[in-house]
């Protein structure tokens, strides 16, 4: 599986920005596709997720209500809308997709890729 992003730039606090995420490869078995950020001297942390089967989207409590995670299964895409940005969102974001290989047994093993990153910077 690979991850492309791109969306990212630089805006003022209170503009939106709309991410995008093209995967391309073997796609079929992936599970769940996710954002994470990691700003400069952090650790990367997740921003938003979204379960493939069925839609479902889960965020980190500081985006909800400003962030919305939405997946285009038809063009392999992955977006992340983000409205009301302030200078705190500032960071590199990542693609993330989980590809899930189920086991005769019930188990199951997930592999995980990365996109490059796209840098998200906001002006105060």
């Amino acid at each position: 599986v690979q991850l492309v992003e791109s969306g990212g730039g630089l805006v003022q606090d209170g503009d939106s920005l709309r991410l995008s995420c093209l995967a391309s490869g073997s796609t079929n078995n992936i599970a769940a596709m996710a954002w994470y950020r990691q700003a400069p001297g952090a650790q990367r942390d997740m921003v938003a997720t979204i379960v493939t089967g069925d839609g479902r989207a889960s965020y980190t409590d500081s985006v909800k209500g400003r962030f919305i995670i939405s997946r285009d299964s038809a063009k392999n895409a992955l977006y992340l809308q983000m409205n009301n940005l302030k200078p705190e969102d500032t960071a590199v974001y990542y693609c993330n997709a989980k590809d899930r290989i189920w086991y005769r047994n019930g188990a199951y093993s997930d592999t995980e890729y990365w996109g490059q990153g796209t840098q998200v910077t906001v002006s105060s």
